[in-house]
């Protein structure tokens, strides 16, 4: 069982912690373990029950109201509030379902998201703030392998189901090899590139995870791209990501190569003479165009 600090519950909830002090007090809504040296600790059922006093409470329902309510009550209130509606109610959503586990009211949210606003807007204004929240969690060791595995393949279902949607682009328009390096298995923000690109109209070839290098040769010289787009999140020695984005450059000197990710950035100025470092799809798309 996870265990949170006052501060972790504003970082995840959005509630300052002096308001959370208050209500503790005024209404007896969470009752907090004490270390030896008078400090809150908090479990995973009482961040659970904050984030759904935050939605009933945002939507209108007076906090002296909800600290009357059931359990039960509450849930029923909470399943009242429909994301397509009330899109800014999703992280709240997002975190509960993460927290307990709950595939239905993961996919509801992201339903009720993508019918309200698209794809590119979902990810962009509510999944990757979600992710964010996840690299807090992940820092203070209150998401196990299971909860981030959970909420990745639903993400990554989701976003492949979308881009099987998608018109496959002319093959003979200027075309975009996307792939993860041997070892990295994050794909995610590949994944909506993949839809991204897909969606302004250009051709993507994209093979996945874990690549070694020697089969990134092989597509290359096979499939001739216009550009290479690639992501590298894992933590590996720096001077080994820089190894290898040379030794690309100098095998395909004339061959864009785009990539992001935290060792990428971490490693951004060694990497300048090999690179383009995504910022956004504009990069990608600028430079494509004036190829």
């Amino acid at each position: 069982m996870a265990e949170y600090k006052i501060k972790d519950l504003e970082n995840l909830t959005g509630i300052k912690s002096h308001t959370i002090r208050i209500w503790e007090k005024r209404y007896s809504i969470l009752t907090p373990d004490r270390t030896d040296t008078k400090i809150r600790t908090y479990s995973d059922s009482e961040l659970t029950h904050l984030l759904t006093i935050s939605m009933l409470n945002r939507n209108g329902i007076k906090i002296s109201k909800i600290a009357k309510l059931s359990q039960e009550d509450m849930n029923k209130l909470l399943w009242d509030i429909k994301v397509n509606k009330e899109p800014e109610y999703s992280m709240e959503k997002f975190i509960l379902a993460l927290v307990t586990l709950d595939e239905e009211m993961f996919k509801e949210t992201l339903n009720g998201l993508l019918e309200a606003v698209g794809l590119e807007k979902t990810f962009t204004n509510h999944l990757i703030p979600f992710l964010d929240r996840i690299g807090i969690m992940w820092l203070i060791g209150s998401v196990n392998p299971a909860q981030e595995h959970f909420m990745s393949n639903l993400i990554r279902q989701k976003i492949i189901s979308e881009i099987d949607k998608q018109k496959v682009p002319d093959s003979t328009d200027k075309a975009v090899l996307m792939y993860l390096p041997e070892h990295e298995w994050h794909e995610i923000s590949l994944l909506f590139y993949h839809f991204l690109l897909r969606s302004k109209g250009i051709p993507t070839f994209y093979l996945g995870q874990s690549l070694p290098y020697e089969s990134l040769v092989e597509c290359i010289e096979k499939l001739k791209p216009d550009a290479i787009l690639t992501s590298w999140l894992t933590a590996v020695d720096n001077d080994f990501v820089i190894g290898y984005f040379k030794k690309l450059k100098s095998d395909y000197p004339n061959l864009d190569v785009f990539a992001g990710g935290a060792q990428i950035k971490s490693n951004s100025a060694s990497l300048k003479n090999y690179i383009v470092e995504v910022e956004n799809l504009s990069s990608i798309l600028t430079k494509l165009k004036t190829q």
